[in-house]
């Protein structure tokens, strides 16, 4: 896929929000979406979510990736109090600063090469202020400590067990040449894009073990839910008994410990891939689409393009 499509009704802000919306909306196994809720987080906090990193993302070429992040993070705890989003805010960042006239591959892989010690300031910033875990414990360059100078050797270091940061050490891998293509095959297979997005989820799983799994569970858990996830994918295809109930099956299993083994990494690549999508003209909008419609409302409209 080269620029963004012609006939795209996307400002760049509202791509993201639409992103988040439609990851969310999708009723991935171990998420919240429009019928699971955690204990602390519903589905209208991730609306909510959506709608408040917009603007951060609308700058996001002309103030860079870690003013859009702190930005984002900041708007994200103004409007509900909790991290719903920090994963999906430092991948969208460096995709919406990317120039708009290239291919997002090649945009974003400048973008990166591009970051200054100021972005791995407001970076290390928003990820204490979101309260998550983000680069881990790793010592050397912990987001505990002093922000470093590159903010990329820093995700070089964390990638091994952040799959968040992996992408930034490898100019998104996984989203361009894995997670974007997926959804393209199941366009041309005709699958509708919410089941689409379920199958990229769970392909994405029995890949590679969720690294948010891998930190509040350990490496044990991380790796029965990825064989868990390549048992679900030699059901039928989506639409099929077979496949709802195994979907249905791990999705209990993730949800059994109360969260614990929530994929929300994964679920942060979606969100990703789904921005390319998106600005790449890939998805298309209901025809009477408008920038002001409220975006739950839309979602069952959109549709993959042939």
């Amino acid at each position: 896929m080269s620029g963004a499509h012609a006939d795209s009704a996307l400002d760049v802000g509202r791509c993201a929000e639409l992103a988040c919306v439609l990851e969310a909306a999708a009723a991935k196994p171990g998420n919240v979406h429009p019928g699971a809720r955690f204990d602390d987080v519903t589905f209208d906090d991730f609306v909510a979510s959506a709608a408040a990193i917009a603007p951060a993302m609308r700058e996001a070429r002309r103030i860079g990736v870690g003013a859009t992040v702190l930005r984002a993070i900041l708007a994200t705890r103004s409007a509900v109090g909790t991290n719903t989003n920090l994963g999906t805010v430092l991948l969208l960042a460096p995709l919406a600063a990317a120039p708009p006239e290239l291919p997002l591959a090649e945009g974003v892989a400048d973008v990166l090469a591009r970051l200054t010690p100021d972005d791995a300031r407001d970076v290390y910033r928003a990820i204490r202020l979101a309260q998550a875990a983000g680069l881990g414990n790793i010592g050397e360059m912990d987001v505990a400590g002093t922000p470093p100078p590159d903010l990329i050797a820093a995700m070089r270091l964390a990638s091994e067990r952040d799959l968040v940061a992996r992408q930034y050490a490898e100019n998104y891998f996984h989203v361009f040449t894995w997670l974007v293509p997926w959804l393209e095959q199941a366009c041309r297979s005709g699958w509708p894009l919410d089941r689409s997005i379920v199958g990229a989820h769970v392909r994405l799983m029995s890949r590679i073990p969720d690294s948010l799994i891998a930190r509040k569970c350990g490496p044990e858990i991380a790796r029965e839910s990825s064989d868990r996830a390549a048992r679900v994918l030699e059901a039928e295809e989506p639409g099929e008994t077979a496949w709802d109930s195994a979907v249905s099956e791990f999705d209990a299993w993730l949800r059994a410990d109360a969260h614990q083994r929530n994929p929300g990494t994964t679920a942060d690549l979606i969100a990703a891939a789904l921005f390319v999508a998106l600005r790449e003209g890939m998805i298309a909008l209901p025809v009477r689409w408008s920038e002001t419609a409220p975006l739950p409302n839309l979602v069952k409209g959109i549709v993959l393009r042939d």
